[in-house]
């Protein structure tokens, strides 16, 4: 049976996606920036339950996949601002899509 090469690739590319969306916290971080560019702190105070080491490790992963970036503003005091790039950006109705499934068939009771 022959392989299509370009279906390899598109497992290959969903797989990737999957795996970095899957990690803990990533969908959680990326849903907290659909709301517009935050500082650091702003997002800890989101989601409170995660530790900045891992946050920090988080951000690093999102920047490096293109879809986050970090502008630094010079100080005092300097304030670090995360957003989403276009390619993050392209990810709203994805995350606001899983967030309207969630609210009807994820409710905690």
């Amino acid at each position: 049976m022959d392989q299509n090469p370009q279906s390899d690739k598109l497992c290959l590319g969903v797989e990737s996606a999957f795996e970095l969306l899957s990690r803990k916290w990533t969908g959680l971080i990326i849903h907290t920036l659909v709301g517009g560019e935050k500082h650091f702190c702003d997002i800890e105070k989101a989601l409170p339950s995660l530790s900045a080491r891992v946050l920090s490790l988080r951000m690093k992963e999102l920047e490096d996949s293109g879809l986050v970036r970090r502008v630094v503003s010079e100080g005092p005091p300097v304030r670090v601002t995360y957003g989403l790039t276009a390619k993050g950006e392209s990810m709203k109705p994805v995350i606001q899509s899983i967030e309207v499934w969630a609210r009807q068939w994820a409710a905690v009771p």
